[in-house]
């Protein structure tokens, strides 16, 4: 009779012992779920973290964009103001002040990134040129630049208006 209970508790401790395995495996299970649902979270969390940097880099990138795009015009109507100036006042002093104040706000749009579009030469680039019209000169390439064009870092902000040569003269050059 002892050696039945006895067979009966070993057999009873063996179950234990299994359903134990079994709650183990099961919480192991869990537990490896529940690690990679965190690092999976964490990993989300980084990248949202980078996205929320670069868009906030962006916007304050295009924030300035919006100023710069009302500043062109200014820069624009210094210059022409410079090349159509009579040489008896180019000389003059104040003259030369003016010139200085346009070359501090073209330092300043510098420093933000801005930079002028190379034209006149350069082969015709639909992605920084717009044809305004097309004139004698070698086929494809910037013959003249009407208004000048600008890029901030690697983007274009506004593209060089241009004549572009249609091939029937400078073909030799």
């Amino acid at each position: 009779m002892e050696e039945e209970k006895s067979l009966e508790s070993e057999a009873e401790v063996v179950e234990d012992i299994d359903s134990l395995r079994k709650v183990l495996q099961e919480e192991r299970s869990k537990a490896e779920k529940y690690l990679c649902n965190w690092q999976r979270t964490e990993a989300d969390l980084c990248n949202y973290r980078k996205r929320v940097e670069q868009e906030r880099g962006e916007f304050s990138q295009f924030a300035n964009m919006a100023f710069i795009l009302n500043v062109l015009p200014i820069v624009d109507d210094f210059e022409r103001a410079f090349n159509t100036l009579p040489d008896k006042l180019a000389q003059l002093t104040w003259i030369d002040g003016i010139r200085l104040i346009w070359r501090k706000l073209w330092v300043a749009l510098e420093a933000q990134g801005v930079s002028e579009i190379k034209t006149i030469g350069e082969r015709f680039d639909t992605a920084v040129h717009e044809a305004v019209r097309q004139g004698d000169g070698v086929e494809g390439e910037v013959i003249e630049e009407l208004q000048k064009g600008y890029k901030l870092r690697d983007r274009i902000i506004r593209p060089a208006l241009v004549v572009v040569g249609r091939g029937e003269e400078g073909e030799g050059e």
